[in-house]
C-alpha cells in the first residue's frame, strides 16, 4: 500500500515542480514590464532633457557673447522632463509589491506586462514632448528677453499632466494585494 502512496507523492511533487516553473515563466512577464517601464521612461527623460539642454546651451552662449547675465529660468525648463522617470518608479514599486506574491503575479502576468509597457510609453512620450516644448521655450525666452515664461510653464504642465495621468490610471489597474 505504501508504493502507490509514494508514487502518488512523486507524481504530485513532480507536477508541482512543473507548475512552479511555468508560473515563474509567467511571472517573468511582470518583471519584464517593470524593466521596460523604467527604461522607456528614462529614455524619454534623457531625450527631453537633452533637447532642452542643447537649446539652453545655445541661448547661454548667445547671452554670454552679448554680455548679458545668463538666465537661470532655462534650468527649470530643461529639468522638467525628469519627473516622468519618477512617475514610472512609483508604478514600478507598486508592481514590485505584487511580484512578491507569486500567485497574484502569475495570474496577472499579462496585465502587469501591459501596465509596464503602457506606463513606459506614456512617460517616455510625455517627457520627450516636454523636452521639445522646453527647447522651443528656451529659444523663445532667449529671443524675447524672458517674456512668456508663465505660458511656457503652462504648456509644459499640460504635457506633464499626460505623464501624471499615465501613472495614476496604470496604478489603478494594478491588482490589489490581500490584506
Amino acid at each position: 500500500m505504501t508504493a502507490p502512496t509514494v508514487l502518488g507523492d512523486v507524481a504530485a511533487n513532480g507536477m508541482f515542480s512543473i507548475l512552479a516553473q511555468v508560473g515563474a515563466g509567467w511571472s517573468f512577464l511582470g518583471q519584464m514590464g517593470i524593466v521596460l517601464m523604467l527604461g522607456l521612461a528614462a529614455v524619454g527623460s534623457a531625450v527631453g532633457i537633452g533637447m532642452a539642454g542643447q537649446s539652453a546651451a545655445g541661448a547661454w552662449g548667445k547671452e554670454g557673447k552679448s554680455g548679458k547675465t545668463l538666465s537661470f529660468t532655462y534650468i527649470i525648463l530643461l529639468g522638467m522632463p525628469i519627473s516622468q522617470t519618477l512617475y514610472a518608479m512609483i508604478v514600478m514599486n507598486k508592481i514590485g509589491n505584487v511580484l512578491k506574491h507569486p500567485e497574484i503575479a502569475v495570474a496577472s502576468a499579462g496585465l502587469l506586462f501591459g501596465i509596464g509597457l503602457a506606463t513606459g510609453l506614456g512617460e517616455m512620450l510625455s517627457a520627450w514632448m516636454q523636452g521639445l516644448i522646453g527647447a522651443a521655450g528656451i529659444r523663445s525666452l532667449s529671443e524675447s528677453e524672458g517674456k512668456g515664461f508663465a505660458f511656457l510653464l503652462i504648456a509644459m504642465g499640460i504635457v506633464e499632466t499626460v505623464g501624471i495621468f499615465a501613472m495614476v490610471f496604470m496604478l489603478g489597474m494594478i491588482p490589489q494585494l490581500p490584506a
